[in-house]
């Protein structure tokens, strides 16, 4: 009795999902070539593992196997992270970090993951958190650091410390109100902290305050800075500018809400670099806070 771990994957992808279609969209795979490794593995077995009757619904057998088939992949993996270390991981790892933690303590967090997996090559997309998420819910990355949780039942999700917000404004802007004329210079559009800031806005000032979204944060703070808008804006990211005086903290009663981060992953018996490399971030992330 032979069979493979591919073939493994695609028994536990159609077994999670109840979809050849879903399935194949997970594994990156076409829907011929997840059937077969599902039928190679039945042949492979001498039993039937799905009940194509019922939507692929796992047969006794198919029920019994799917336990043993997350641990034995789940066995592999820690086997190529462990055996041989620290060369045992030679592998791409994919990673979706929101801007916010690009501009923070993303290098430490590289450096680190390197020092323990020195041959993990590391590909990252900078991206919004709303596309990380359908990035990472669709195999498309391994670990995203994003605004979150992701509120998916596959997703391990682990918190990170909160981005506290200020409000900033160059030392010549005679500003002390969003609702005074200077528009008010934030993340871009399509993210949750343009919405809960104009959510919040519209609340306190109806129509009198004017918001300019901008998908880069460095532009955020060398707009604010040239006194051209007051920022809404993370506190940590701003250490430079203050310390320089470019731009200074101000205090209209009121502060937008912090911005809570996780490392999230999806929880696959494989995922034991994807579970370490979140720790890492968690530790990282937790250093930064502190300084």
């Amino acid at each position: 009795m032979r069979f493979t771990l591919d073939q493994l994957r695609a028994f536990l992808a159609v077994a999670r999902t109840g979809n050849v279609r879903r399935a194949a969209e997970e594994l990156h795979l076409t829907q011929p070539a997840v059937t077969a490794r599902v039928r190679t593995l039945e042949s492979a077995l001498g039993v039937e593992l799905f009940d194509r009757s019922a939507s692929m619904r796992t047969t006794k057998n198919g029920a019994a196997l799917f336990g043993y088939a997350e641990q034995y992949l789940k066995l592999n993996s820690l086997i190529q992270r462990d055996v041989g270390r620290p060369d045992g991981v030679a592998s791409l790892f994919r990673i979706g970090v929101s801007e916010t933690i690009v501009q923070s303590w993303l290098p430490d967090f590289i450096a680190a993951l390197r020092e323990e997996f020195p041959r993990l090559n590391v590909e990252i997309d900078v991206d919004i958190s709303r596309s990380l998420r359908e990035q990472l819910l669709s195999n498309a990355i391994d670990l995203a650091l994003l605004m979150g949780p992701v509120s998916d039942y596959r997703v391990e999700n682990i918190a990170l410390p909160a981005y506290q917000m200020t409000w900033l404004r160059a030392p010549s802007l005679a500003v002390s109100d969003p609702a005074e004329g200077a528009p008010v210079i934030t993340f871009a559009r399509d993210t949750r902290p343009f919405r809960l800031l104009k959510e919040t806005l519209l609340e306190r000032y109806g129509t009198g305050a004017v918001i300019f979204p901008t998908s880069s944060l460095s532009a955020c703070f060398r707009l604010v800075a040239a006194g051209l808008g007051i920022g809404a804006l993370p506190l940590s990211l701003a250490a430079d500018y203050l310390a320089s005086g470019q731009v200074e903290q101000f205090d209209p009663g009121w502060i937008p809400a912090p911005l809570n981060f996780t490392a999230s992953y999806l929880a696959t018996p494989e995922a034991v670099v994807s579970g370490r490399a979140a720790e890492i971030a968690q530790r990282i992330a937790v250093a930064y806070d502190k300084k």
